[in-house]
């Protein structure tokens, strides 16, 4: 599903008249019943006598709150309109909406000095629901004044509130909120849903999304150069083709995972398991030959193979030769989970990336060998996917953790077109950006996936499919989304807190063969 801008949506709208000649005032009258019909599931279907408010800005979002009002009164609902503007200030179509609620008898109160917030505070302890249609995809910065102290009302009441569009508040292209924000119970999105609607912390206001057709044509959607989607179980399973049943391991894909060190082999374990479980034909784990035997105590179904290492069991300069030869024997390498910070180990990975011919996952202390050397990632003769949770992501950039948090998208992206590689920034709402360009965004996972060893499952996974023939980028984002999911799985059975990486490979079986079985 695309996301978009609330540039991108605009041009939408533009183009919907103009190339098609839908009036606007169609589209908003779309806009509102779409919103209606939130509303009436949530009184399942009884509007008559509900105590309803709407609270209204000046522009189009106020004029999709003011089509609500109408059809609320035409359903017998008792209605207070709350106009954060003059009467006289309301332009367009908004302005057609407000003569027809009036010529109704609707009731409208304008908040135009302190006095009213008084008549607001009493409605609101009497109300059963609000309409958020104050701000919409313009909004920047902070509300402030007579609005902001709205918004703190509305935020505050004990009722369910519908935002229109998205919460009162949140900037649409962002997510960021500089003040006072609506916290919605429903978000009736209208066509294509906003950014800011699933990056935090805007995120955390929406509460349950809609996104609701208004007519806007599909050819028209289809037509524009939207690079930005959200990951849904439909792209998912297009991605999941269906096994031969004449197919054998060697049509799946031979994935090689590489790391270890001393009390670290777990996470070359996790990580193979990931690329296992989540479908490839052979996974090959290569580890220090001093940690081989515990490695082999430690598998099964996978493949193990001792590397040439130092003294102190790390991955030795002489690893490399062979390394690569038998890297030419597999489909994709993942290399990092466990490795260690040796230096001789972290100048074996900046070689290697530079020879390899094989697509390249780099995880952990592979991305750490590459501090101070970013600029060897244009040498890479493969596709790399780096998958930095933001700490890393600091390092390679040369910045804080706290600046990438600010903008995951930006940086993100950013960062893909500049080192012409695939980025993983994993974290609340994983990010997956292309070199091309393309961009997904992960809606699901949860905290309890902050544990030790969850980066390592999703390496894993990420070659796993690579190995079986998915598009690298494709690759990256379809991981992303099954990693989380099992999270989710995982969480809704044994809770948060006690939530283990080894629960995500426990959970994949499930999510896979519940992706691979839905029609959505």
């Amino acid at each position: 599903m695309k996301v978009v801008t609330a540039e991108e949506m605009g041009n939408l709208d533009r183009l919907a008249g103009s190339e098609y000649g839908i009036p606007s005032l169609l589209l908003m009258e779309n806009a509102g019943l779409r919103v209606l019909e939130v509303i009436r599931q949530h009184f399942a279907g009884d509007l008559a006598g509900r105590r309803i408010l709407i609270f209204s800005g000046r522009g189009n979002n106020g004029g999709d709150g003011l089509v609500v009002a109408r059809h609320l009164l035409n359903a017998g609902a008792e209605v207070k309109v709350f106009l954060l503007a003059r009467p006289e200030e309301v332009r367009g179509d908004a302005a057609v909406n407000l003569a027809i609620y009036q010529k109704m008898g609707g009731k409208l109160h304008a908040v135009l000095e302190e006095k009213d917030l008084q008549r607001v505070d009493i409605a609101l302890l009497y109300a059963e629901m609000a309409v958020d249609a104050i701000y919409g995809t313009g909004f920047r910065g902070a509300a402030v004044g007579l609005v902001g102290e709205v918004i703190k009302m509305l935020s505050q009441a004990r009722l369910p509130v519908v935002a229109v569009d998205l919460p009162s508040g949140l900037e649409a292209n962002t997510g960021r909120v500089h003040g006072p924000c609506v916290r919605a119970t429903y978000t009736v999105t209208f066509a294509l849903p906003k950014l800011g609607l699933y990056l935090y912390p805007g995120a955390a206001y929406v509460g349950r999304l809609v996104v609701a057709d208004i007519g806007i044509p599909k050819v028209l959607v289809a037509a524009q150069p939207l690079a930005r989607e959200v990951v849904t179980p439909a792209w998912c399973k297009a991605r999941l083709t269906p096994r031969r049943p004449w197919g054998h391991k060697g049509d799946y894909g031979h994935a090689l995972v590489v790391g270890g060190s001393p009390g670290l082999t777990g996470a070359v374990v996790m990580a193979a398991a990931g690329a296992l479980y989540s479908g490839a034909g052979l996974v090959t784990a290569a580890v220090p030959a001093g940690l081989h035997a515990i490695l082999e105590e430690k598998t099964l179904e996978v493949m193990t193979l001792g590397l040439p290492c130092t003294p102190d069991n790390t991955l030795a300069s002489e690893a490399l030769t062979p390394l690569e030869e038998f890297s030419r024997r597999c489909q994709v390498v993942a290399l990092g989970p466990g490795l260690g910070r040796d230096p001789v180990s972290q100048d074996l990975v900046r070689t290697f990336l530079t020879r390899v011919r094989q697509p390249l996952v780099l995880d952990a202390d592979g991305l750490n060998a590459l501090v101070g050397h970013v600029h060897m990632l244009k040498e890479a003769k493969a596709p790399l996917v780096l998958t930095p949770h933001p700490g890393e992501m600091a390092r390679l950039l040369g910045t804080t953790a706290a600046r990438v948090q600010e903008d995951r998208l930006g940086t993100a992206e950013q960062a893909a077109r500049d080192w012409e590689v695939t980025v993983v920034l994993k974290g609340a709402r994983t990010v997956v950006a292309s070199p091309q360009g393309r961009t997904w965004l992960i809606p699901n996972g949860n905290p309890g996936m902050a544990t030790g060893g969850s980066g390592d499952v999703l390496t894993g996974i990420i070659a796993g499919f690579i190995a079986q023939g998915v598009a690298v980028e494709e690759a990256a984002a379809l991981a992303a989304f099954i990693h989380a999911a099992a999270g989710d799985a995982a969480a809704q059975d044994r809770g948060q807190r006690a939530l283990a990486a080894g629960d995500l490979l426990t959970y994949l079986p499930r999510v896979l063969r519940e992706l691979e079985g839905t029609d959505d």
